[in-house]
């Protein structure tokens, strides 16, 4: 079971990267521009080695004796992704990329939350790696994770002053 969700997480990052690339062409084509990009590569980059150390942590150990639970918030975790992508519709991306004048997003889990994704991520950064029982992995990634969220937050804000308040 472990390594279908493996499977399925791969999958969904590179379906997710294919519709953040629609997304982005869609947006640029009205006039969007693009913040961050200097650390968005080290994003993409942390992303891609959280997921070999996951492998290589993960590959020889049995499941976490708290699988079930922790499957469960995975699941709920991926559904709150779903409705974050769902809200965001065709401004969701895994860039920061701002139509000026555009009205800010305020339904769905952005009713309550500022970064509602970011949330999910930090989680799944620690989920994840639990039900592996790839402890080294969630405690470097939590913290890398933290630090390029703490930079890509402050970036974010600046870029979303660009947008009308609803």
């Amino acid at each position: 079971m472990k390594w279908k969700v493996f499977f399925f997480l791969i999958v969904q990052r590179f379906v997710e990267l294919y519709w953040a690339k629609r997304n982005e062409r869609w947006m640029k084509e009205r006039g969007a521009k693009e913040f961050g990009q200097n650390h968005y590569k080290y994003i993409v980059c942390m992303h891609s080695l959280f997921f070999v150390s996951l492998l290589l942590e993960g590959i020889r150990k049995r499941p976490s004796p708290w699988w079930s639970v922790l499957f469960n918030i995975f699941v709920v975790l991926q559904l709150f992704r779903l409705w974050i992508i769902a809200s965001l519709g065709r401004y969701w991306n895994t860039k920061i990329i701002v139509l000026p004048k555009a009205e800010r997003v305020q339904r769905g889990p952005y009713r309550w939350f500022r970064h509602p994704n970011y949330l999910v991520v930090v989680l799944e950064f620690l989920v994840i790696p639990l039900m592996f029982q790839a402890y080294w992995t969630a405690v470097i990634f939590t913290i890398c994770n933290a630090y390029l969220l703490s930079v890509r937050i402050r970036v974010e804000e600046q870029a979303l002053r660009l947008l009308k308040s609803p």
